[in-house]
């Protein structure tokens, strides 16, 4: 189901790409467009996942810089069937993750600094889990993809709009402006056709993964206040990949939620609080990330923590 999804997605930004390039170039522009519509599917195929941790100035780390955070990805790659993928660490106040690669063997999962300060060893288990639950899904494909070809059609609008044709073949600045604004608008609906469902679905997978659905809620809630409070600036400059995060890490200003391609994060902590009933989770379950009574694993905030 998810090479479908995968395939009809890419064809519709696609399609896009060429409305795009009509609108701003007549028959040659869209020619023009979906000839870089098809070369940038098959770019971003293979690099999307290091565009996406460069434009989060994500920094790969091991068991000799971050020994307990690596450590734990790599109990849970175990306990998920899954290859051990990839760490990095991305020095931002916001507490986030994501995942991205375009398989299993090739995948990385990213956590920011503020994620690593905010929330207790469960919590973070938890947030892993689901990043590990989108990989084993094969969702982080169309999100690193769909990302990507979403930022080049905002940036093929604007492009349009600043050097449109010359003379009779320039076309109308409303047409051109109308584009400009519509297209990413566009693009992100065609992400949100796709993403809402595979979140719950990362959610249910991760907690299984993890052990503790009350945990990723507990995780759910904070990292959702933490972006309530705090900016995260990389994410605002390429808001098209917003999708890849657990929660959207755009602060709301403007447009940013209302084509958001996340499900409200009350829905997913009931959905949560629910299976965790189905499991029995109410209490803290044998073999889960249990830390004591230390709120984080990585000490206390005046700590750089694993790393550094």
């Amino acid at each position: 189901m998810n090479t479908v999804k995968t395939a009809m997605l890419l064809a519709a930004l696609t399609a896009l790409f060429g409305v795009v390039g009509y609108l701003l170039g007549g028959a040659s522009g869209m020619m023009i467009a979906l000839g870089l519509g098809i070369a940038m599917n098959a770019f971003a195929y293979w690099n999307s996942d290091r565009l996406a941790l460069s434009a989060h100035h994500a920094v790969e780390v091991d068991e000799r810089t971050a020994p307990e955070l690596v450590g734990m990805v790599r109990e849970l790659a175990h306990r998920a069937g899954l290859p051990m993928p990839r760490v990095y660490l991305i020095d931002n106040p916001q507490p986030n993750a994501f995942a991205t690669g375009r398989s299993p063997e090739k995948a990385a999962v990213a956590a920011t600094t503020g994620l690593l300060r905010m929330l207790s060893r469960d919590e973070i288990a938890g947030v892993m889990a689901h990043e590990l639950a989108h990989i084993k899904n094969r969702d982080t494909l169309i999100m690193t993809v769909s990302a990507t070809i979403a930022g080049a059609i905002a940036t093929l609008a604007q492009f349009g709009f600043l050097f449109g044709g010359r003379g009779d073949a320039r076309p109308n600045p409303i047409v051109t402006l109308a584009t400009m604004l519509l297209a990413p608008i566009a693009a992100m609906i065609i992400q949100m056709a796709i993403s809402r469902s595979r979140e719950y679905n990362a959610d249910r997978l991760g907690a299984q993964i993890c052990g503790q659905p009350l945990s990723l809620a507990s995780a759910l809630s904070r990292i959702a206040g933490g972006v309530a409070q705090i900016p995260n600036h990389d994410a605002e400059n390429h808001p098209a990949t917003a999708s890849l995060f657990i929660i959207n890490p755009l602060t709301g200003h403007g447009m940013d939620n209302l084509f958001s391609t996340h499900p409200a994060t009350e829905n997913r902590i009931a959905a949560l609080q629910a299976l965790a009933q189905e499991m029995g989770a109410a209490s803290r379950p044998q073999g889960s990330f249990a830390s004591g009574a230390s709120t984080s694993p990585w000490g206390s905030p005046s700590r750089r923590g694993p790393w550094g």
